[in-house]
């Protein structure tokens, strides 16, 4: 059975006593580097978020430069898609004009020649039919 006297008292003031000493060498540091190990958790936290941050910025600076990069590009494209396009129907209209000119010159050569031509024929054909009137009666015509 329990009994209650002094011991009690010494039983009590020891577990005082001894709360004081753990407090002091053992739960005061314990709790201290828990609390900067909280804190240094926290900033890199912070820092972590601080970077994440940072390169959702960059990474969006980056992409709109891209996309301007891209559209530079494409309307630089475009111009000399449109320059080309002028330098062939220019080219295309000169071959045109130089191949129509080219065409005209012959064509009045053909109508030169055939003119020729046909004086010819026509001078030849009287000699020609008369030959052949002359072979066919076998005599000469007068």
């Amino acid at each position: 059975m329990i009994s209650v006297d002094w011991t009690l008292g010494l039983q009590f003031l020891n577990f005082i006593i001894l709360l004081i000493i753990l407090n002091k060498l053992l739960y005061r540091p314990l709790k201290k580097i828990i609390d900067e190990r909280r804190e240094t958790i926290s900033s890199s936290h912070a820092a972590a978020k601080n970077l994440e941050a940072d390169i959702d910025e960059k990474m969006q600076r980056y992409q709109q430069q891209l996309n301007e990069a891209r559209n530079q590009a494409n309307e630089a494209r475009n111009k000399l898609k449109k320059a080309a396009s002028e330098e062939e129907a220019r080219i295309l209209a000169d071959a045109h004009g130089k191949a129509t000119s080219r065409l005209q010159v012959i064509k009045s050569q053909v109508a030169n020649e055939a003119d020729g031509a046909s004086k010819t024929l026509k001078s030849e054909a009287k000699s020609l039919a008369g030959q052949i009137a002359t072979k066919i009666l076998g005599r000469e015509l007068a």
